[in-house]
């Protein structure tokens, strides 16, 4: 009991952990996406990229098991398994970035890729054309490297899926959580053999975790409230804020 107490993180970084699951799951909650965007500079600014993403990865953990039996019965199995398979080759390098590089120049990448996927999202512009094994599997691929570096993983799958000719919206959301699910479990096992999942990150996801379904519940009742036009422009200026807040230029006055 003692030996756990020790890993227990200052008041003050387990506040801003809090805030920013809070935040991560009302943006998620409300447009079905952009936890990982919203979660991962904030409390990158609070506690650095190499224990934020390992927090968000263990409250995912969970969160991915409550979507898992829809997403079974809706989803395309085979498409997403091949995504998935492709994304589990681009972990190990994604998880090797988190481990090995230097905190500051990877939050100010990071913060620059949220940018970046903030206004992809934001334009519209969708890869039209129907989905074949090979290129599902590269998509998979990036997603993976994404996904092991900043838990961002999400990005190209969407707007892969959101644009293949003949998919329901219904099926891209159930294949978006069967790969998730498989996703996540192979980022677990990459973060464990980097040694980056410690008692530090346990005690953030076990402070974060109910404030982050908290978040996603006030969001999916947001949701109903708000017209389509609305809707877009709070959770693309969630991100944008949250990826404006977490960069290192604000460290001098954050801490």
């Amino acid at each position: 009991m003692t030996d756990a107490l020790s890993h227990l993180p200052a008041a003050a970084s387990l506040l801003g952990v809090a805030l920013a699951a809070l935040a991560g799951g009302l943006s998620r909650g409300f447009s079905g996406f952009g936890a990982a965007l919203v979660f991962v500079p904030l409390a990158s600014a609070a506690i650095g990229p190499r224990e934020a993403v390992p927090v968000l990865g263990l409250m995912e953990s969970v969160a991915c098991l409550a979507f898992l039996p829809g997403a079974w019965r809706d989803g395309t199995r085979a498409e997403a398994g091949t995504m998935a398979a492709g994304a589990v080759l681009g972990v190990p390098l994604g998880v090797f970035v988190l481990a090995t590089a230097d905190p500051v120049i990877l939050r100010w990448v990071l913060c620059a890729v949220v940018f970046g996927a903030v206004a992809l999202l934001g334009s519209g512009w969708r890869w039209r054309g129907r989905p074949r094994p090979a290129l599902t599997a590269a998509v998979g691929g990036v997603g993976g490297v994404m996904s092991g570096a900043a838990m961002l993983g999400g990005v190209a799958p969407a707007t892969y899926w959101l644009g293949a000719a003949g998919t329901a919206a219904r099926t891209v959301r159930a294949n978006m959580n069967l790969y998730f699910a498989a996703l996540t479990f192979f980022v677990m096992l990459g973060f464990a053999w980097q040694g980056l999942l410690t008692g530090r990150t346990a005690w953030f996801a076990l402070a974060a975790g109910p404030v982050y379904g908290l978040g996603l519940w006030a969001g999916s009742r947001l949701f109903w409230l708000a017209s389509e036009r609305v809707f877009r422009l709070v959770a693309y200026g969630m991100i944008l804020a949250s990826a404006l807040f977490g960069l290192p230029l604000w460290d001098g006055v954050l801490r």
